[in-house]
């Protein structure tokens, strides 16, 4: 029995439409600039100097920002971006170091003409890296804002109830000089066999996000360039915490404007050592990063981890008055 033509052109349609749409990438949001060889995505809105530079935690994206861009962008010109490997962005040069997200960073910066001194913010892992940014290009930048920013010697959990402390009885290796060319060896690794799939559903925190960057979330934790990237962010920043617990004056601010965003309660449990020290260590890691400048404030949020999606008006407030303070040239304890 023949198919009738027009069931034939339906089965057909249906046939090729689904690797079409899985293959689909959303369209970015900002810009993508050419490195030579990678592009990196950044999406810059609002006007106005001093420009804000968010630089995210492992496992966000530009987009994961929209609740504080869009409230800065009223007042001055906020960058967010996709590190190399993520969202967008192309898998860029390994191994990740901070250098190497620095120089990335720095370099999509100039080529969109893009003018410091900037108010570099980072969140989590992103706080260590805007340090290094500082450290490296001290004159891009005028002031900092860490949002519940990761710092050496820090306690993490590994799983089950085992923690480590970073940068902590680490075996050193030479940090390798950052590069924007490419070689075979970037390449991003496949995953292993029965690797755990993303999950397809979001995270409850993600949900405060509006639907549309709620769609581009899942689309982006699901891509596998993030994986490769992000196990070799987390290896090397390994190699920058021992140094800094060595040498603490390798990371100071001098009169920088510093704000240090810090989350009121840790909400620990007991692991491999008790939940009163974790915290006791969380709140004395903090403090240490507020005194990494003579000019900071530190500010103590009601809010969980990710400050970004649970009280943006808090971190826009922060922004707000880094900016204030760099437009000035006032101390932050006169804001």
């Amino acid at each position: 029995m023949t198919m009738p033509l027009e069931i034939m052109c339906v089965l057909l349609a249906a046939l090729f439409s689904i690797p079409i749409a899985r293959a689909a990438s959303p369209q970015p949001a900002g810009k993508m600039v050419d490195l030579g060889g990678h592009k990196l995505h950044l999406y810059c809105t609002g006007y106005g100097a001093p420009t804000v530079v968010v630089e995210t935690g492992l496992g966000d994206f530009s987009f994961d920002w929209v609740l504080v861009q869009g409230p800065v962008s009223q007042f001055t010109r906020i960058c967010t971006y996709d590190r190399a490997g993520y969202a967008w962005s192309d898998p860029g040069p390994k191994p990740r170091t901070f250098a190497q997200i620095n120089l990335e960073l720095h370099d999509a910066l100039q080529k969109l003409g893009e003018r410091g001194p900037f108010v570099l913010v980072g969140h989590s892992y992103g706080g260590p890296v805007v340090r290094n940014f500082a450290a490296i290009y001290p004159s891009d930048v005028g002031a900092l804002v860490l949002v519940d920013s990761a710092v050496e010697g820090m306690r993490v959990g590994i799983g089950g109830k085992q923690t480590i402390q970073l940068g902590v009885n680490i075996k050193p290796r030479e940090i390798p000089a950052p590069r924007e060319t490419l070689t075979d060896s970037d390449k991003p690794q496949a995953p292993p066999a029965g690797r755990t799939q993303p999950p397809n559903e979001l995270e409850p925190l993600y949900k405060r996000l509006p639907p549309a960057q709620q769609k581009l979330h899942l689309w982006a934790q699901s891509l596998p360039g993030v994986e490769d990237a992000e196990n070799s962010q987390r290896e090397w920043s390994e190699q920058y915490f021992s140094l800094w617990l060595a040498d603490p004056q390798r990371t100071s601010l001098g009169k920088l404007p510093l704000i240090v965003l810090t989350r009121a309660n840790g909400g620990y449990e007991d692991a491999d050592v008790p939940a009163a020290q974790l915290e006791q260590e969380r709140k004395d890691g903090q403090s240490k990063l507020a005194h990494l400048s003579a000019n900071s404030r530190q500010i103590l949020v009601p809010s969980g981890h990710n400050m970004n999606l649970e009280d943006p008006g808090a971190v826009s407030d922060a922004i707000h008055q880094a900016v204030e303070a760099l437009r000035q040239g006032r101390p932050l304890a006169n804001q």
